[in-house]
């Protein structure tokens, strides 16, 4: 059939559309078809286009070098105006493992499989597939998907990955209040082909999240990943997740989380933190506790799934629900914290207290405090820290498909033998006993040589109680067992290991200790149970400095060049740099491109000072 007039003049226009083979399929369906059901056709043809976006090949400028983590392939300027940190590769890998499975359970509801690439038992291997399930598959657009926002997606590599790594997902927004952070996502959506799924944002993220407060513009996943404290986005994020929906928060204060300004925790997170043994996991329960006020400031209250302190951080998935009966039960999972300054005991104190009466509750204030005017272990005072959360941090069954799903596919992520020991010893562990002793801290106080902790272990187990590791320290005791019991244990010890009466000052603790009589017999034999399987198997939770002074890093520079910035940091120029003595990091010959090789899956540049952005855009990504 002749063309007319208008067909031609389409066919001219659509040739300056970016997506070329979008163009290619409209003119030849226009060369065989008529013009009068073109529109339905070039929505359709769109749909196909955008199912099957190609990357970009993007060739990098001299002040930029190409990163690859995952499947992901990014661009960075080496002058660190857009944030990357190499070390939290485990963060990233860790985060969409969980939605990945969030995902899952989401769309089993809608009667939806999702398709993992290279996982055991692939829906795709089986055949002709039940034609009342369909099927969401990585880098395909899922409209009964989930909605996610990384509020703070600097230069964006998180979005990406999320794009082609997870199945059921219907859009993702990568916002960022950085205009150079919001270029560095534009044109880094364009290299890996995921525009179709990646919609990139230029606002404050509080604003953000405000504006979707309401229920059909609410996220099903709402990820936090900024530089220092995410307090400030809180309030806005608790109400912008839908019901049932998925809020991934990490922190990298830790200096304020662990006890070293506790007015500053205070300040931030509403509770007072301490400085002892068991900061890290005590940084993870204000956390928890400051979310979930936020929370029930709108009736809603959160489901932790999973929580970890890894390296210099901690991170948080929890799931939010609506429900003012629920919120009600709020004060009696917080507790404040009493510990001795002498002898590091602890006891918890809830806040609140709740007596089932049938089918329904009666809440009154809880009755205490737990210890009396000093220690009775060692007669020093205590000081008070909190409130913080009391209850599980872990959805065991959650942690467990988790667990499952990386092990059926070990070769997804880098980092995968960390997350199986990770989340291995979070099985592990016992939820419902808050804080940990640490063995080293036990022995110090008496004065005694360390017992092994297969020895402890079996002592506590002896005595009828039970113990477990925690992930975030490797020395760590958690138990059931009262104060009174760990230290008749540790005064057993000191029988068969005498301390040396020097040391025994009067006024010291470990002679209010020592000079009480036990109150059982402990029993050091080794028992068969007292090993767990994570470390008989030697699984790894604590991997190794990847990077010579590795850390938080420091905020984004705002130079326009490479020269500038090195003419006001002298010591980043490649001159002044030094070959790592690690095999793992090699010094390539060239010039501002110079790169050093990070494992299998990162390259970072031996001029860019890594570091982040201003605080309440640019996040670590």
């Amino acid at each position: 059939m002749p063309l007319n007039i208008v067909s031609i003049c389409c066919i001219l226009s659509l040739s300056k559309l970016p997506n070329r083979r979008l163009f290619l399929w409209t003119r030849q369906w226009c060369l065989q078809n008529r013009w009068g059901s073109f529109c339905e056709y070039l929505k359709s043809g769109m749909a196909k286009a955008d199912a099957t976006s190609e990357a970009c090949d993007i060739e990098p400028k001299r002040t930029e070098i190409i990163v690859n983590e995952g499947k992901a392939r990014m661009l960075f300027s080496s002058t660190s105006e857009v944030f990357y940190n190499p070390v939290q590769e485990f963060n990233r890998d860790l985060t969409c493992a969980v939605i990945t499975e969030f995902v899952r359970e989401n769309l089993a509801s809608k009667n939806i499989s999702v398709v993992v690439p290279g996982e055991e038992g692939d829906v795709t291997s089986h055949g002709a597939p039940d034609e009342s399930e369909s099927f969401a598959s990585v880098e395909q657009c899922c409209q009964d998907g989930v909605y996610i926002l990384e509020a703070l997606a600097a230069s964006g590599l998180r979005s990406i990955r999320f794009a082609k790594e997870i199945p059921g997902i219907k859009e993702i927004v990568a916002n960022d209040f950085s205009d150079k952070a919001v270029d560095s996502i534009k044109k880094n959506v364009l290299l890996n082909g995921v525009q179709h799924l990646v919609t990139e944002s230029f606002s404050d993220a509080s604003m953000l999240m405000h504006q979707h407060k309401s229920n059909k513009k609410q996220f099903d996943v709402i990820d936090l990943d900024p530089y220092g404290s995410p307090v400030q986005f809180l309030d806005a994020a608790v109400q912008a997740v839908k019901d049932g929906g998925l809020l991934c928060v990490t922190c990298t204060d830790m200096a304020v989380l662990a006890g070293n300004a506790s007015e500053t925790c205070y300040s931030k997170y509403g509770a007072m933190s301490l400085k002892a043994k068991f900061c890290h996991e005590m940084a993870l329960r204000i956390l928890l506790h400051c979310i979930d006020l936020h929370a029930n400031r709108y009736h809603r209250y959160i489901v932790p799934l999973l929580s970890v302190s890894a390296d210099f951080y901690v991170r948080v998935f929890v799931r939010i629900y609506v429900g003012q009966a629920k919120v009600k039960m709020s004060a009696s999972k917080r507790a404040l914290v009493y510990q001795c300054v002498g002898c590091g005991t602890f006891h918890l104190q809830k806040m609140g207290k709740r007596v089932q009466i049938g089918t329904n509750f009666k809440f009154t204030p809880a009755q205490g405090p737990p210890v009396g005017p000093v220690c009775d272990v060692c007669t020093h005072h205590h000081q008070l820290g909190g409130p913080i959360w009391a209850e599980s941090m872990y959805d065991e069954s959650f942690i467990r498909n988790i667990l499952s799903a990386v092990q059926r596919n070990p070769a997804r992520f880098g980092t995968t033998s960390r997350i199986i020991g990770m989340i291995t010893v979070m099985t592990e562990e016992l939820n419902n006993c808050p804080l940990y002793y640490c063995l080293d801290h036990l022995s110090s106080v008496v004065h005694v040589n360390t017992p092994s902790m297969l020895q402890m272990r079996s002592a506590i187990l002896n005595a009828g109680y039970d113990v477990s590791l925690s992930h975030a320290c490797k020395n760590a005791i958690k138990t059931n067992a009262p104060a009174a019991v760990l230290w008749d244990i540790m005064r057993c010890w000191e029988k068969l290991h005498p301390a040396k009466v020097e040391r025994l000052v009067e006024s010291s603790p470990a002679f209010h200790v020592l000079m009480k009589q036990s109150q059982l017999e402990a029993n050091f034999v080794v028992r068969a149970d007292a090993n767990p399987p994570s470390r008989q198997k030697g699984l790894k939770r604590f991997q190794e400095n990847p990077l010579p002074n590795w850390g938080p890093k420091t905020r984004a520079k705002c130079c326009n060049d490479v020269r500038q910035f090195q003419e006001k940091h002298p010591k980043h120029k490649l001159s002044n740099m030094k070959s790592s003595p690690s095999q793992k990091y090699q010094k390539v010959q060239g010039d501002a491109d110079a790169r050093i090789c990070v494992g299998q899956s990162e390259c970072v540049p031996l001029s860019m000072d890594i570091a982040s952005g201003p605080r309440g855009s640019s996040g670590p990504c």
